[in-house]
């Protein structure tokens, strides 16, 4: 169960997210080669993943759990330890390079979106998703587009690491009709292990909902909404919607992102 958003500036981003979506209402709603030596078999674990029912969400499913709530309204996922995805003792042996590509191939055509990046562009994102935890970002779908409400939550992977961003991806529609009670489409995890090692970070996207949102969607959402905060000039529209909401203008983001003004 989700819970009612108990801070002053959780309160203030869902009333301006609410506010913009009324305005909002006349819009319309809207790789490489397999890696094939027997190196991804060894590295990367072989347990079954099973495409996951759009009807009935099982988050164990996911490799998550259930932990305390977080005032945000969303209820927090325990992020996969990379162990359990990856043998870490083999991907100490590869490159940078070898490693990334047996992270994107691994997770073709599963569920999961990958993705990796230097330890620079990942401390600049940690850094402006800290102070500015909301954004919203138009999803083109069909002959329009729907609002994606953007969320990054900061998570525990275990005692032994840093806290890591979290980013929780759902529809403002949802969000609209169910409040506190909406449920992500789509999480996104970073995993620092190797960002001082290899100057390396990777990044796993879950798609929650199979039925929400396919691969590609995922794919260019994590890509988006990662470029709204790595772009100088993109991220100061994420700092108008979380520090100046009354001048935060969607047509903006809409223009960057060269969709139609409908």
């Amino acid at each position: 169960m989700m819970h009612h958003l108990s801070s002053r500036v959780s309160k203030r981003i869902l009333s301006s997210a609410m506010a913009f979506y009324r305005n909002c209402s006349s819009f319309s709603m809207v790789s490489r080669q397999a890696y094939r030596s027997s190196t991804l078999q060894q590295i990367v674990d072989k347990s079954p993943r099973n495409a996951i029912p759009s009807d009935f969400l099982k988050w164990s499913s996911l490799g998550c759990i259930r932990t305390s709530k977080f005032a945000s309204g969303f209820s927090p996922l325990k992020q996969k330890p990379l162990d359990s995805i990856i043998d870490m003792e083999r991907a100490k042996e590869k490159s940078a390079e070898e490693l990334a590509d047996i992270w994107d191939d691994y997770h073709l055509g599963r569920g999961h979106i990958a993705a990796s990046m230097k330890s620079k562009l990942y401390k600049l994102l940690e850094q402006r998703a800290s102070s500015c935890r909301y954004f919203v970002i138009p999803l083109w779908k069909g002959s329009g587009y729907t609002t994606m409400f953007v969320q990054v939550l900061v998570l525990c992977v275990n005692i032994k690491t840093v806290q890591a961003p979290h980013i929780l991806i759902t529809g403002l529609e949802d969000y609209k009709a169910r409040g506190t009670q909406a449920a992500p489409y789509f999480t996104v995890s970073y995993y620092t292990e190797f960002a001082e090692s290899k100057d390396l970070v990777l990044v796993r996207g879950d798609i929650v909902f199979t039925s929400k949102l396919t691969d590609s969607e995922a794919k260019w959402l994590l890509d988006t909404v990662q470029s709204f905060y790595l772009n100088d000039v993109r991220y100061k529209l994420v700092e108008r919607f979380n520090r100046e909401t009354s001048e935060f203008e969607f047509k903006d983001v809409l223009q960057t992102l060269e969709m139609p003004i409908m």
